[in-house]
């Protein structure tokens, strides 16, 4: 389900607003905490911020939405492809030229289009984008009977040594690779594919603006590069893959560029990495971009920063929004901290520890210690109070028995058992025992819900209580009548002499 934030963009979005577009295209396209990966949804908001004139989303298009997909679309999408490829973004060329060359029998192309086509699928080819060197020697092959591209051209491209991790004679394929990285043996996986990266990185910053995308393969392989050898080689090989990488949009790079830039840990815990003092305008950038594609430590270690007192633009506001958004997306340390800050801030707001226990409850189920030991600090489970039902209760006082089976299940005492507004004390995760107002004795606290099976059987006692007033006035009287009422269904468990005084 969208949340807040979502909703406005979905909003703006519908309203025409170019930003809003762009930022919900984003989110359908890597998926969010909210909202799902769809890659027709997301075509269809940059197409439209494509229209009032966003490049961001024409080279959005080119680098993540499939021929297959434009091919489906009601609208022409190759001018999009186009100016991606003019922006420097080679895998569009190869949509690009599925488009236009794909023309069906019968429709005329122009010719200055068919060649920028072709130019683009042999730049895509030589940079060893999937599919484009057989796609170019076809399209070639029609083209060369009409004369319209050189054999200088194909002469070329079938001299030009690709790029990617398989290209030249010796090299491991990729599939052995991520066999190796997939079993962990990282030593083996460096070994093998350190040599390849560094062509890679060779490659890609001396080969100019054709070299400006690379194939998948290739982000992939510098990506594992830059984490395998982090320890053991050379830093500024580690630096240059991890940079490369997160221009590609990686977003595990992108992470690691933005903590680089901030000399810190994901917790917040400063580094001695690099040289020179910390650059929280480039951290941010990078870290936002790895968080949009739903990387929930990017939105966390981005709430670390905004705290730091050394950030000249510290923010406790944006701090908490954005650890909030990371603990939405499940990730443990951010629901733990919102745990700890719903926690500390109850004085201000009763209801904040209600708040705090759903945090703490949803890290303990991944298992944090912490979050288990401070909920059971705040949600403590006491003896309570439990009878066994006599037979014919649940028919002939059905609210009574179910407050029993309550005082059971949730280890109530016998007043709150007999007082709670079951419907007003229900908030999903937890209960909030509260009968202050009629049992002056008592205090407010939390039972937490903690399995599927107690979550269903409240459900199924709550529904008993739908059009029932709990207060005094309603049908259970008050708490005298109810007390009298237990005591006269339970003679063997006669209630004790001080709730008679409370109740007088």
């Amino acid at each position: 389900m969208a949340n807040r934030e979502e909703l406005g963009l979905i909003r703006g979005a519908r309203g025409g607003q170019p930003s809003a577009q762009l930022a919900l295209a984003k989110l359908y396209l890597y998926g969010s905490a909210g909202l799902p990966k769809s890659l027709p949804t997301a075509l269809h908001w940059l197409d439209r911020a494509a229209q009032q004139g966003c490049n961001q989303a024409c080279a959005l298009i080119g680098a993540h939405i499939p021929a297959e997909l434009a091919m489906q679309s009601t609208r022409p999408l190759a001018q999009w492809y186009e100016r991606a490829f003019d922006a420097g973004v080679l895998r569009a060329g190869l949509v690009l030229a599925q488009l236009t060359l794909d023309t069906p029998a019968g429709q005329a192309l122009d010719q200055a289009r068919r060649d920028k086509a072709l130019r683009a699928l042999e730049a895509a080819a030589r940079a060893g984008v999937p599919d484009a060197r057989w796609l170019f020697a076809r399209y070639h092959g029609a083209a060369g009977q009409a004369g319209a591209v050189p054999d200088a051209a194909e002469r070329r491209l079938r001299s030009a040594p690709l790029p990617g991790a398989a290209g030249a004679a010796g090299d491991p394929e990729p599939s052995q690779l991520d066999k190796l990285w997939r079993a962990g043996r990282t030593a083996s996986y460096l070994e093998r594919a350190l040599p390849l990266a560094r062509a890679l990185a060779d490659a890609h910053s001396c080969g100019g603006p054709l070299a400006l995308r690379l194939a998948p393969d290739d982000v992939t392989l510098l990506a594992r590069c830059a984490v395998a050898g982090a320890d053991t080689a050379d830093p500024a090989d580690i630096q240059r893959f991890r940079e490369i990488a997160a221009h590609e949009h990686d977003r595990d790079a992108q992470l690691a560029m933005g903590l680089w830039c901030a000399r810190m840990q994901v917790d917040g815990t400063r580094t001695a990495v690099g040289e020179g003092s910390a650059n929280f305008k480039k951290a941010i950038r990078w870290l936002t971009l790895a968080g949009e594609q739903g990387l929930a430590a990017a939105w966390y270690a981005l709430s670390r920063i905004y705290i730091k007192p050394e950030f000249s633009q510290r923010n406790v506001a944006d701090a908490q929004r954005y650890l909030e958004r990371a603990a939405e997306m499940g990730y443990r340390d951010a629901q733990l901290e919102c745990g700890h800050s719903a926690w500390r801030a109850r004085r201000e707001n009763e209801s904040n520890d209600v708040r705090a226990a759903y945090w703490l409850q949803r890290a303990a189920a991944q298992g944090c210690a912490q979050a288990r030991e401070l909920l059971h600090k705040i949600a403590p489970r006491g003896a309570g109070f439990s009878a066994a039902l006599p037979p014919g209760l649940a028919t002939s006082q059905p609210l009574l028995a179910a407050r029993l089976q309550l005082a059971a299940l949730f280890r109530l005492t016998r007043a709150e058992a007999l007082l709670l507004d079951v419907r007003a004390a229900d908030h999903g995760h937890c209960l909030v025992v509260d009968i202050r107002a009629s049992y002056g004795r008592s205090k407010r606290r939390l039972v937490m819900v903690d399995t599927p099976e107690e979550r269903q059987a409240l459900d199924a006692l709550g529904r008993l209580f739908e059009q029932v007033d709990c207060g005094p006035a309603g049908p259970e009287g008050n708490y005298r009548q109810r007390l009298y009422r237990l005591k006269t269904s339970l003679p063997y468990g006669a209630p004790d002499e001080q709730d008679y005084e409370l109740a007088a």
